[in-house]
């Protein structure tokens, strides 16, 4: 089966990454897989400038493997869309939670903060939005969580997206 996809949304500094800890922490204790992704620019190199992989790539391979006895870590040359990457590469996983991606056709979870350095949330009009969580006065048609709320939101995930209740 291939796992759902939702991305935690939200304009920088609006607790993300804090909410996406929690949440997978949240999941993972209560038995799921989880897989996260990152969104990041292009230009990003996984490995140091010098180092063998690194020389490796240069060199002219298309993919470049680095394996401890516990970890991996993958730099490969793949031009499929970013949504099939993040399905092709975790599909052993349950759920997959997607830091950003925000223009991405994707179930999202937006966070927005009222002491945050943004005025407006980014996803209120969003037919992807599925969730909204925020201190804030704003009130999405969406069910609405607060910044510590991340047990019922993890409820939530889990009825609508691993099949449990």
């Amino acid at each position: 089966m291939t796992p759902s996809i939702i991305s935690i949304a939200g304009k920088s500094n609006s607790g993300k990454t804090t909410l996406l800890e929690k949440l997978i922490a949240e999941l993972t204790n209560r038995g799921y897989r989880i897989g996260s992704v990152k969104h990041t620019h292009d230009g990003f190199e996984l490995d140091n400038k010098g180092k063998d992989s690194w020389r490796h790539k240069k060199a002219g391979a298309e993919a470049s493997l680095v394996i401890t006895d516990r970890k991996i870590a993958l730099v490969k040359d793949d031009a499929r869309t970013d949504i099939e990457k993040m399905r092709f590469y975790l599909s052993d996983m349950d759920l997959i939670l997607a830091e950003g991606f925000k223009r991405q056709p994707l179930p999202k979870i937006e966070v927005f903060r009222a002491d945050g350095p943004h005025e407006h949330p980014l996803c209120l009009d969003s037919p992807d939005l599925i969730a909204f969580v925020t201190d804030s006065h704003f009130s999405p048609r969406v069910p609405i969580f607060g910044l510590m709320d991340v047990a019922p939101l993890a409820s939530f995930i889990q009825e609508r997206y691993l099949g449990c209740s």
